[in-house]
């Protein structure tokens, strides 16, 4: 974020943690909530970001994704609840957080008239953390990194979504930040430009950079990101590790082996539910465990070439949970899962 007013030596920055200690999480909110007239946009929220995650803000169009954004980097003033931001409470830390984000939220705004180049340019000039001589520099960089290179001294006004989208995401690459936020990153982008956001992620993951990628778009999520948060209508359903959601439902084995017939007779003897599926046997494990499983097969004589476990895919994930939120029959285990601390 390039907007941020000038600090005295004698400023203090708000901070909600003991001098020297680092926080665990980048971002949270508390009972968070925004209502605009009538219209409740974000109910109660209580989002949870992990340090150094990729945490995909998953949910449908209107489940109140872009206004929580809006409301953790200082943009939108919640109605009430509580927003903290590498470690300050926001929006009275902002001068101290937002040199540290990078942020494309609802979409690039720049001047029309003015080529990808030149507008990020000025963008550039903004930064607090960017230093004139090193402008040129940061600009040719964040342009090659999002494959914009060939289009960078187009005007802005013949750029189509997926370019302009591109020019919005270097703008948020500009320099080394500590938290990246990333609204429909994808949105109008076609299969390459997808595979080069990917990649983008998996850059700033790996170089330790928390992202918060918000979509409607599961297998972008799944792809990419490492912690979920579920939204539907302005509420999370569901957060914590992907791996761990998803092996949170019902839990499955495959087992692969040409002895199918003996397998399934041999499992139903010993009241194991199975049944027999292409290449193999599908076992559930509600009243079992994998090792049991795997020793009632042997001691039959089936042969096991593979043994796997299967887990809840995250469509299936999102729609159990968006449809029990719905009918208002309360949440599962699975929906109310935390990460242990």
């Amino acid at each position: 974020m390039s907007t941020v007013t000038d600090m005295t030596e004698t400023e203090e920055a708000p901070a909600v943690h003991a001098a020297g200690a680092l926080p665990r999480l980048a971002a949270r909110t508390r009972n968070l909530r925004k209502v605009y007239g009538r219209t409740v946009a974000v109910d109660h929220v209580d989002l949870d970001v992990p340090v150094g995650a990729v945490l995909g803000m998953l949910g449908p169009n209107g489940s109140g994704k872009t206004t929580t954004i809006r409301m953790l980097l200082g943009l939108v003033l919640p109605t009430a609840g509580t927003v903290e931001l590498l470690g300050h409470k926001m929006p009275d830390g902002a001068s101290w957080a937002l040199p540290e984000v990078g942020a494309l939220v609802e979409g690039p705004g720049f001047h029309p008239f003015l080529s990808g180049r030149e507008n990020l340019l000025r963008v550039a000039a903004a930064e607090p953390r960017l230093a004139s001589k090193d402008i040129p520099r940061a600009v040719g960089q964040a342009i090659e990194r999002v494959g914009l290179s060939g289009a960078a001294n187009r005007r802005y006004r013949g750029y189509s979504l997926g370019m302009k989208q591109r020019l919005g995401l270097a703008s948020a690459l500009l320099l080394p930040r500590r938290f990246v936020v990333l609204d429909e990153p994808t949105n109008g982008l076609d299969p390459a430009g997808t595979r080069e956001v990917r990649a983008v992620i998996a850059d700033l993951h790996a170089a330790g950079t928390t992202v918060l990628v918000s979509s409607h778009l599961l297998a972008e999520v799944e792809a990419t990101c490492t912690h979920v948060a579920v939204l539907h209508k302005g509420a999370v359903v569901a957060q914590g590790g992907l791996t761990e959601l998803l092996e949170a439902g019902d839990a499955k084995l495959m087992v692969s082996t040409p002895d199918v017939t003996v397998a399934v007779n041999a499992l139903r003897d010993n009241r194991i539910p199975a049944r027999e599926v292409p290449n193999g046997v599908h076992v559930d494990l509600a009243a079992t465990t994998a090792p049991e499983v795997v020793a009632t097969l042997v001691g039959a004589g089936v042969a096991v070439h593979e043994v796997r476990r299967q887990r809840t895919g995250l469509e299936e994930l999102f729609t159990r949970l968006t449809e029990s939120a719905e009918k208002g029959n309360g949440l599962s285990d699975v929906d109310t899962f935390e990460e242990p601390s």
